[in-house]
């Protein structure tokens, strides 16, 4: 539609001064400036050279963005979801207590859930496995075992058919939570710590107790995240005192716990039904159908294939606070094609008429169109200074981790 509109302004420009008795050459440098000046160069350029300095800044500082309708999500935001085991925290729990019940060997406890946590790849059940394994070496074989999404397991070790997990499969299972183990769990739990019972041959016999730390950065993300309008939810499927144990900690606004792996998806979707626009953060294979689901998925480039796959923004870094950056440089990015269109549309609007009635040289025209690509160019060369915030000790972009952990070839133990 642009170039016949340019064309019939040329030729009109042309009709009307050779109307007017002007003289030959004089009508066509006229119309010959006109169709100069309206060269749609600028235009052209205005978008595709923000959209590869930005891309480009950001993957050398482990940003990598997917495709340009991101960015326009970015800018409508309102709600970022976080998910806490490897997102927010470290995701490198460690067992730090096992309470037996009366009568019951703590060693014994140890050694046997330990063999069948160990076939699970999910950090709770490896913190579990690992503790075991150091305070008593190598650990015995499991036979039939079976995972229960964000349940727990199943399984048979040394002939004793043993459950671990959430004290609701173990009722399932017809296996009561005596008076002194529940409380234990309650006061784990209390203190962010989080608590898996165990029980074999009919009884619940011990607690075993995990903890995970936020990690360093994750308090000042979330400022950052704030700073940026958006409201801060925890999303986990841990329990209620410990997601707003680590809630406190690092300065999350809501907290929605005790969510089973299928149901993340959905408390997204209740989310933008209620209105907000969000994005969600998250690593796990447990995450991939939130991250889809949102307006905006952030993937933990440290997470599993599935999380990055189904993400619209991959972050190669462990650091959350990439994720306010990437926000801030798709935002800065956006903005800097906005002001590339305006000045190009600017630029045809004012000269286009200023060319029509005679007083623009062809000569002229021709730098005038060449100095609006450059201005385009200059002014998206601007997003190479973008700069990630990080703390005056920090230098350069975060450092890509030489491994990436396995994803989890089971269902957890505990959800995420």
């Amino acid at each position: 539609m642009f170039v016949p509109v340019v064309i019939v302004l040329a030729a009109a420009t042309l009709g009307f001064w050779l109307g007017d008795a002007a003289t030959g050459s004089f009508a066509f440098s006229a119309a010959v400036a006109v169709l100069i000046i309206a060269c749609p160069c600028a235009l052209g350029l205005a978008t595709p050279t923000a959209l590869l300095v930005g891309t480009g800044r950001g993957a050398q500082l482990g940003i990598l963005i997917k495709g340009p309708e991101v960015l326009e999500s970015t800018r409508r935001i309102d709600t970022i979801v976080l998910d806490k085991t490897g997102t927010v925290t470290t995701g490198e729990m460690r067992l730090v207590d096992v309470i037996a019940a009366d009568g019951v060997d703590r060693y014994e406890a140890l050694r046997l859930v330990g063999a069948l946590e160990d076939a699970s790849e999910h950090p709770i059940a490896q913190a579990i496995a690992t503790g075991a394994r150091d305070e008593g070496g190598d650990l015995p074989g499991i036979e039939d075992f079976t995972s229960h999404a964000g349940l727990g397991v199943e399984g048979i070790v040394d002939g004793h058919a043993l459950v671990a997990g959430r004290p609701a499969l173990l009722a399932d299972r017809g296996l009561a939570l005596p008076r002194e183990l529940d409380g234990a769990r309650r006061d784990a739990q209390d203190h962010g710590q989080t608590a898996i019972a165990a029980g074999w041959d009919g009884q619940t016999r011990a607690v075993f107790v995990v903890a995970d730390t936020p990690k360093p950065t994750s308090a000042e993300a979330i400022r950052r995240l704030r700073k940026l309008g958006l409201r801060t939810v925890l999303l986990t499927g841990d329990n209620e005192a410990t997601a707003r144990s680590v809630a406190a900690q690092v300065g999350i606004d809501e907290v929605i716990a005790d969510v089973m792996p299928a149901e993340k998806a959905d408390v997204i979707r209740r989310l933008q039904g209620e209105g907000r626009t969000v994005a969600m953060v998250g690593d796990g294979v447990n995450d991939a159908p939130a991250l889809a689901q949102a307006d905006l998925g952030l993937a933990i480039g440290t997470g599993t294939d599935v999380a990055i796959e189904a993400s619209d923004l991959t972050l190669i870094s462990g650091d959350l606070r990439a994720a306010a950056d990437a926000i801030r440089l798709s935002r800065r990015t956006l903005s800097t094609i906005k002001a590339n269109l305006f000045w190009a549309f600017a630029y045809n609007v004012t000269l286009i008429p200023v060319a029509a009635l005679g007083f623009l040289n062809p000569l002229f025209a021709g730098a005038a169109m060449a100095l609006s690509s450059v201005f385009v160019v200059t002014n998206s060369l601007r997003l190479r200074s973008f700069k990630a915030q990080r703390n005056n000790d920090d230098h350069g972009p975060p450092s890509v981790p030489a491994t990436r952990p396995r994803p989890a070839a089971h269902q957890p133990v505990g959800v995420r």
